[in-house]
């Protein structure tokens, strides 16, 4: 991709069906066989990328040259390389976030919306998350939050700053907690076994990245770019106790998008893997499948 940057790109499915490019969160968590399992794979051909930094994709955990700019060219320049003319897009948490930024950025290459989770980058929300770890997590919390006051950043920042720059135990235990933090939030579908440090090292340090810069979508907000988006199918799925990306914001982005349907997944939460929120990604996916089928019988 230039700057140094190679993409791993992944295809399921069937080759000659129906193309959908599935998004994967964070920033810099990486592809993951869950992205495609609401997919009836003989029904789609299903793209997934490693965004810069990400997965296998290298340098892994890197920050120079990877923006929302870069990764909105890298999609404009796989869907040509793929020869793919449009495609439905499947994002969740972040991924929801750049599948919006793709659409307004490449309107025209856009059939469908399925987002989940829905994140704005808002930096309200954006530092809310990070309140909340220093009010309710570890007290190593506290104390990030108490050098973060005193070099007079935002605790992001001095997360970030220290992922870059720190020793290999303090990085150790940023991801840590950091990890801890989040699998709290998910509550009974937590994991329990701490993924490896490196990789978390990698994924946090390019996360904290785009958050320290509101993900470049601050100006204009995104959220006030919505009613720009291109008229196709859009289905939002969020779940009803969602603590790390509230609903309020899947209501807000529903109001601005005109023609969008909201689904509001009871019991479900953050997680992609909930029995709920599962079946309701496949339900909207099989949707999209029959309304094609039906339009080529016409």
């Amino acid at each position: 991709m230039g700057d140094g940057h190679e993409l791993q790109v992944y295809e399921w499915g069937e080759p000659t069906a129906r193309p959908a490019l599935v998004l994967h969160g964070g920033p810099g968590s990486g592809c993951s066989p869950t992205l495609v399992r609401a997919f009836d794979l003989r029904a789609w051909r299903v793209i997934g990328v490693d965004q810069r930094g990400a997965g296998l994709s290298s340098p892994a955990g890197a920050t120079a040259h990877n923006t929302t700019v870069h990764l909105l060219a890298d999609l404009r320049a796989l869907r040509r390389a793929l020869g793919v003319a449009r495609w439905v897009v499947v994002g969740g948490s972040w991924g929801a976030t750049l599948a919006l930024a793709h659409a307004l950025d490449e309107p025209d290459a856009v059939a469908a919306l399925v987002l989940r989770g829905l994140f704005l980058a808002r930096r309200d929300n954006i530092d809310a998350f990070f309140a909340a770890a220093v009010r309710d997590g570890e007290p190593t919390w506290r104390r990030w939050q108490t050098a973060a006051d005193a070099a007079s950043v935002r605790l992001v920042e001095h997360l970030a700053a220290r992922l870059d720059h720190g020793d290999e135990a303090e990085q150790r235990s940023i991801v840590t907690a950091w990890w801890r933090w989040e699998q709290s939030l998910q509550g009974a579908a937590a994991a329990t076994t701490l993924p490896a440090c490196e990789a978390l090292r990698q994924r946090y340090r390019v996360q904290a990245h785009y958050l320290r810069h509101d993900c470049w979508l601050a100006a204009p907000p995104l959220v006030e770019r919505l009613h720009a988006l291109p008229p196709v199918p859009t289905h939002l799925l969020h779940g009803a106790r969602d603590r790390v990306c509230p609903p309020e914001g899947a209501r807000l982005a529903h109001g601005r998008i005109a023609g969008s349907m909201l689904e509001i997944v009871e019991g479900a939460g953050h997680d992609p893997t909930h029995p709920a929120m599962a079946a309701a990604m496949a339900k909207a996916l099989a949707g999209l499948t029959s309304a094609a089928q039906c339009g080529a019988a016409r």
